[in-house]
């Protein structure tokens, strides 16, 4: 049965890539879009159609909703697929497709408004009895937002209602910091989101971040796949993650995966989310947020459930039931995901520019590249600086780690700075893998992650000759990367 004739998506890079593939291997005719600047790249290569947007800019263009609608309706695409970033949480956009009549391959609109919205979310998840952090409104009489402040207790952290990312996040540790840093904080936010609404919250020392991926049907029918370690961060950003989390005790779990279908079933959510918490050292959760899309992280589920949450929004959306009762789905093995990324962890992860001269991906058992690049590309500062992401699947999380370090040490990339060799010094650390994580870990060990020292100018000139060599030889030595198998493929 197909589910669509034909699917639109709204997006680019490895994201793109990854859901095309499903479209793809369900007979689904898959629709690019593209900027002029990413004409030749691989998403529009793979698609069975692609339509130039145009724009003063790339992201200007990826952001024009009547444009991504129109093109659309003109290849006869009767769904549009948001993946992640751009319009994937945008209720404006949502509400846009619908009105077109074409089917949103996410939540509703007012889902979107329920739970996109950080301090609209929170009391809702109180109202729920899902636990949530003690906070404070950064809004009206400066001696009442004091007396609050006193009450919840320093440090605070405060953040952007609309926002993510880091973005509009400031710690507060006294009393003095708090007006200004609420004052830079609500500018950012309002430069990032146009919404300069901030508020602070209880800052959990060294907490873990924990979040649950639901799936729902809109009528208060949800299940969970399980929970995701996502605690190692630089700027609030993830860059590893993995299922399930480590060193979590079971009755914890429950607990957790409990309240963030709770909260999902109440609002009548609608295709695939993820509630998010921190874990403090203590034991107790706090709701953190709702992402109303698919996360960067999903494979990592999809691994340890053995299911395609691609294939499960396109199925939600074309109104079929959910697959399966929450007790027939059954979690094996380990997975752990890490984010390639245009940076210099040497340089407080500064983003990097460049050109892709040389990609060599690694193929091995348990090993899954999804990725949007290719030899030749350009890498420029008008999008994320995230290029792929590389997952391991073990019977264990040894297995999944050394997997996955194995796979970063055989990935060839040349022509931009990245953050592979150090995602390899994270998945060889002592304290990494006895699974003690928090937020804070990659602070607390930066001594002991940092790089060691560079080989002499000849060893790297010869290193570098090496790789690149004549095209002759790098195919013969090299081959030429095929692309990824099917979801699931990789898995064992």
């Amino acid at each position: 049965m197909t589910l669509f004739p034909a699917v639109l998506v709204a997006n680019r890079g490895e994201i793109a890539c990854r859901v095309i593939r499903t479209l793809q291997r369900l007979g689904i005719r898959a629709v690019a879009v593209y900027h002029f600047e990413d004409r030749k790249a691989p998403h529009v290569a793979l698609a069975d159609a692609a339509i130039e947007l145009t724009g003063a800019v790339p992201t200007a263009a990826y952001l024009d909703g009547a444009q991504i609608i129109a093109a659309a309706q003109s290849q006869g695409a009767t769904a549009i697929h948001p993946g992640y970033g751009f319009l994937s949480e945008n209720a404006g956009f949502a509400s846009a497709v619908a009105e077109a009549g074409l089917s949103f391959i996410g939540p509703d609109a007012a889902s979107m408004h329920l739970m996109g919205d950080k301090i609209r979310s929170r009391d809702y998840a109180r109202d729920q009895g899902v636990p949530v952090a003690p906070s404070l409104d950064l809004s009206g009489d400066a001696t009442a937002i004091a007396a609050q402040a006193a009450k919840v207790g320093y440090p605070l952290l405060i953040k952007a209602s609309a926002g993510g990312g880091g973005k509009g996040m400031k710690i507060v540790r006294g009393p003095d910091e708090l007006a200004e840093a609420a004052s830079l904080a609500a500018s950012e936010a309002k430069r990032y989101f146009g919404d300069g609404r901030v508020y602070a919250e209880k800052l959990v020392q060294m907490p873990r971040h924990i979040e649950v991926q639901v799936l729902g049907d809109g009528q208060g029918n949800v299940l969970h796949f399980g929970e995701r370690e996502c605690s190692l961060q630089r700027r609030y950003q993830k860059i590893v993650e993995e299922a399930p989390a480590p060193n979590l005790p079971d009755a914890l779990r429950n607990k957790i995966c409990d309240a963030a279908v709770k909260l999902a079933a109440a609002a009548k959510y609608r295709n695939a989310g993820t509630v998010e918490f921190i874990l403090g050292s203590d034991g107790e959760f706090y709701f953190l947020e709702m992402n109303t899309r698919l996360q960067v992280e999903h494979p990592v589920t999809e691994a340890v459930y053995g299911v395609d949450l691609v294939e499960q929004q396109l199925r939600v959306a074309a109104g079929l039931p959910l697959p399966c009762k929450q007790h027939e789905l059954r979690r094996q093995g380990h997975a752990i995901e890490v984010r390639l990324c245009a940076e210099e962890p040497e340089r407080d992860f500064r983003p990097a520019v460049g050109r892709i001269g040389l990609l060599r991906i690694p193929a091995g058992a348990g090993l899954r590249w999804d990725g949007g690049i290719t030899e030749g590309q350009a890498v420029t500062p008008a999008f994320d600086s995230m290029l792929a992401k590389m997952i391991a699947y073990g019977g264990s999380r040894d297995e999944a780690a050394t997997r996955l370090h194995k796979g970063l040490e055989e990935l060839a990339l040349l022509g931009v700075n990245h953050n592979g060799d150090y995602l390899t010094r994270i998945l060889a650390h002592p304290e990494f893998l006895a699974g003690r994580l928090h937020t804070g870990f990659l602070t607390e060990q930066a001594a002991s992650l940092a790089a060691p020292p560079l080989t002499s100018e000849t060893e790297q000139a010869a290193i570098i000759a090496a790789a690149l060599g004549t095209e002759d030889i790098r195919h013969a030595l090299l081959g030429t990367p095929e692309p990824h198998a099917s979801i699931g493929a990789w898995r064992n």
